[in-house]
C-alpha cells in the first residue's frame, strides 16, 4: 500500500502549494472537489510552478471534461480517478472512455453493484465507512459485503472524531476532513489490510507537513 499527501480544495489551497514548493514534493494527489472550471485552470497553472511530476490519484468532479482528465494523464501520469455516485452528483460529460481508471467512492449513497459495474471498481473512504459503522450499521454491512467482491482501486483517509458533531446539512457525523490529533486515525486499526490499495490519499484540509506525519502514523498503526 502507498500513501500520498493531498492537495485538497474545499479550503484555500495556496498555503499547501507553498509547502509543496518548499518540500520539493514530486508526487501528490489532487482533489478538485471545491473548484469550478476557471478555478481549476488557475490551480493547474499553480501546479506547473511546483516540483510536482506525478499526480497518481485525483478526485474529480461531475463537471470536469474528458480533456481535463486527458491533461492529468498525459502530463502527470494519473492512474486513478474517483467520483461520487451519480445518485448524488450526475455526470455532465461522458467518462466512459476512462471507465477502467474510475472508481466509485462510498459517501452518503450506499454502493450498488449495478453502478460499480459501469466503472473499474470502488474507492473506499475509510472515514465515511467508519461513520456508517457508528451511525448507519445497515449501510456499513452492505458496503462491506459489496467491496469483498469488487476491485479496490484507491482510498481516501480522513479523520474520525471521538464524539459526533452536526455538519452544515444538519446531519450527525464522526468523519471529518480536519484532524486535531494523530489519534484521529486510530480507527483504521479496525480495518483489514486487504481494504487498502496502492493509491491511498490523505484527504485532510490540514497542512501538508501534518499530512506527512499522518502518513507515518497510519503506516505504523496498520502494521502493528
Amino acid at each position: 500500500m502507498t500513501f500520498y499527501p493531498t492537495l485538497t480544495t474545499l479550503v484555500d489551497y495556496r498555503k499547501k502549494i507553498e509547502e509543496i514548493k518548499t518540500l520539493k514534493l514530486e508526487k501528490v494527489c489532487v482533489f478538485f472537489t471545491g473548484l469550478n472550471i476557471d478555478e481549476r485552470k488557475t490551480l493547474f497553472e499553480e501546479i506547473k510552478k511546483t516540483e510536482i511530476k506525478e499526480i497518481p490519484f485525483a478526485h474529480i468532479k461531475n463537471d470536469m471534461s474528458y480533456e481535463e482528465l486527458d491533461f492529468l494523464i498525459k502530463n502527470y501520469h494519473t492512474q486513478r480517478f474517483n467520483i461520487h455516485s451519480e445518485k448524488e452528483h450526475s455526470l455532465i460529460y461522458d467518462f466512459s472512455r476512462y471507465k477502467d481508471l474510475i472508481y466509485i467512492e462510498n459517501v452518503y449513497a450506499s454502493f450498488t453493484q449495478e453502478e460499480i459495474n459501469k466503472w473499474a471498481g470502488v474507492c473506499i473512504d475509510f472515514s465515511h465507512l467508519e461513520n456508517d459503522r457508528l451511525i448507519r450499521p445497515e449501510v456499513f454491512r452492505k458496503n462491506i459485503e459489496i467491496v469483498k467482491t469488487n476491485k479496490i482501486g484507491c482510498n481516501h483517509i480522513s479523520a474520525v472524531q471521538s464524539k459526533p458533531y452536526i455538519n452544515n446539512d444538519g446531519f450527525e457525523r464522526y468523519d471529518y476532513h480536519l484532524a486535531d490529533n494523530l489519534s484521529d486515525f486510530d480507527y483504521l486499526k479496525k480495518y483489514d489490510k486487504s481494504l487498502f490499495s496502492d493509491f491511498c490519499a490523505i484527504e485532510l484540509n490540514n497542512e501538508i507537513s501534518f499530512q506527512l506525519k499522518a502518513i507515518d502514523y497510519v503506516k505504523k498503526i496498520i502494521n502493528e
